[in-house]
């Protein structure tokens, strides 16, 4: 994975520092997070880079963009990240473990959003700080949801990217802490593939037990040929699409 900028229409991201970088399905959630709801708060769990919270600043006016990232070096580029945004007045990153953060922060949120570290098979990695950015070990869904369930305020949103395979059970787990999916896209990665095509699931849940809007994305028709859909989705940030 290259270490280089990522250069997006209106802002770049520092990536270098950090273990797990620019990828696919942290563009599709800055992309397709809910904000029709006009969020005045928004947190970003597992910031990373923090790409998503710097596409739903550019998206929306939301006054407050907070973020939380337990690794350091993460951590630090977020910081440098959103200071160089053109939003960094409204973007600030708090330094440690979701747990922490939600028993210290008497605050909720309108809309909190997260690309979770999600495999939840054992890794082995010469690189610790990808070990840590990539296994669940660090952040289960137990916790994840538990953390928003705590922060997010009676009429917010949460909305998520997950592997489709893990959508069952998370749901199953959501329900369990009455957070239920309102909308839901599963996408897949080639136009026309079956439905082992499926490899993740963006997933809208909120303390409304409402009827879920369930739709499909598939990202390309062949390699480098992207849908109409997904390029109508990301057309306001990749420079070339």
């Amino acid at each position: 994975m290259s270490d280089k900028p990522f250069h997006f229409k209106q802002f770049s991201v520092k990536q270098d520092q950090c273990a797990m970088k620019i990828g696919t399905d942290g563009v599709l959630l800055g992309a397709w997070a809910d904000i029709s709801h006009r969020p005045f708060s928004v947190l970003d769990i597992g910031a990373g880079t923090g790409v998503v919270a710097l596409m739903v600043a550019q998206r929306s006016n939301a006054e407050q963009i907070d973020a939380v990232e337990i690794d350091s070096m993460a951590y630090e580029q977020c910081v440098e990240n959103f200071e160089d945004s053109p939003w960094n007045d409204r973007l600030f990153c708090y330094h440690a473990s979701l747990a922490d953060f939600a028993s210290e922060i008497d605050d909720t949120y309108d809309l909190i959003i997260s690309n979770p570290p999600f495999f939840t098979e054992q890794i082995a990695s010469s690189d610790p700080s990808r070990e840590k950015a990539r296994s669940a070990t660090w952040l289960p869904f137990e916790q994840l949801l538990e953390a928003v369930c705590r922060l997010l305020s009676k009429e917010g949103r949460f909305n998520l990217v997950i592997p489709y395979r893990e959508e069952e059970r998370f749901l199953a787990l959501a329900a369990d802490r009455h957070l239920y999916p309102y909308r839901l896209t599963r996408v897949r990665g080639r136009e026309g593939s079956d439905k082992t095509g499926i490899s993740r699931s963006l997933i809208g849940l909120s303390f409304r037990e409402l009827s879920a809007s369930i739709d499909e994305l598939a990202i390309e028709r062949e390699r480098h040929n992207y849908t109409e859909a997904y390029k109508a989705l990301t057309a306001d940030f990749y420079l070339n699409m």
